[in-house]
């Protein structure tokens, strides 16, 4: 186990140093001026020089890529060019929002899409079958930014049972566990959960199938196995995969929830990516494009160790 887990972590560094790579030249390849959100339009060519040397643009790409990582690996991402603060300082609160709804949205869609799937798997073929897997597409066909807006329309507007966007009350960014700040999370965090939901079940569900049909279940009823007996090693074979999928959509909901946090303003990862691409702002880009992906290998490196706990034939394999 410990050999296997060393073999993960060394594979994982040249992994981050690439992601690092393609994130820095992503950014820097992108057209735009960085400058032009904070130099006023008649501002002299001696400021302009003096901008460029301080944020480190008059150096050369290669110089500017290993500077950069030097500086990450120390924890200093750079001073954010719109708003002259620590990017990891903003990024790190912003992750935390993120991180805090994300968690919830999941937990969400894991629980509901296994649920659809286990119920569409045993009986299949079935109504219930037919019901499950129709609810499991609608949330991967449905565009989640829809159906927040949808949500915002019924539960804020009509209804008016759950605010309509934020973190807090009066849009306070600041986080207190009590009922008044987790209301703004439930319209966030119901629309973040549709899309894992459908994933988890339909995964789930094929799983579930092939299971059945093995012929150890067959062996383990003839031994006279009850129901519940059964249900139970179909949940051990099919939990590793359940597993890894749920990591991934994790994964995805730290990295891919721009356009929903946009929608409920919620001050995550997501809403500070949309305000940096339209500001240019390189240094709070790039600070957030890497610790989204940081946090994307490291939950991939996470679920291989919970999965090998779980299934100890894919260490040996």
């Amino acid at each position: 186990m410990l050999g296997f887990l060393f073999r993960r972590v060394v594979y994982t560094l040249p992994i981050m140093l690439g992601v690092a790579l393609v994130c820095f030249a992503l950014v820097h390849l992108s057209p735009g001026d960085p400058l032009v959100s904070i130099l006023p339009p008649d501002a002299s060519q001696e400021l302009q020089e003096q901008l460029i040397e301080l944020y480190g643009f008059n150096r050369s790409y290669p110089e500017q890529f290993f500077s950069w990582v030097w500086r990450a690996l120390q924890g200093d991402l750079g001073t954010s060019i719109a708003s002259g603060r620590s990017v990891t300082e903003e990024v790190m609160r912003a992750v935390v929002n993120t991180l805090r709804l994300a968690l919830l949205a999941t937990a969400i869609g894991f629980v509901f899409g296994c649920l659809f799937g286990f119920v569409a798997g045993y009986f299949q073929g079935s109504w219930l079958d037919k019901a499950a897997s129709l609810t499991s597409v609608l949330g991967v066909s449905v565009p989640h930014y829809w159906l927040g807006m949808v949500l915002v329309i019924v539960f804020s507007s009509i209804l008016m049972w759950l605010p309509p966007g934020g973190a807090g009350p009066g849009g306070s960014g600041d986080w207190v566990w009590d009922w008044e700040h987790v209301k703004h999370m439930i319209l966030p965090a119901i629309t973040m959960s549709v899309i894992p939901m459908g994933i988890i079940a339909r995964t789930v569900r094929a799983l579930v199938a092939e299971i059945l049909a093995q012929e150890f279940i067959v062996g383990l009823r003839a031994k006279g196995l009850g129901d519940l007996g059964v249900f139970l090693h179909v949940v051990k074979n099919a939990a590793p995969t359940a597993l890894a999928v749920m990591g991934l959509q994790l994964g995805y909901l730290l990295g891919g929830s721009i356009l929903i946090e946009t929608v409920f303003s919620w001050p995550g990862t997501g809403f500070l990516l949309n305000s940096a691409i339209f500001q240019r702002d390189l240094p709070l880009l790039q600070g957030t494009i890497l610790v989204l992906a940081m946090f994307f290998v490291v939950l991939n490196l996470v679920v291989d160790v919970i999965q090998t706990l779980l299934d100890p034939r894919i260490a040996r394999s």
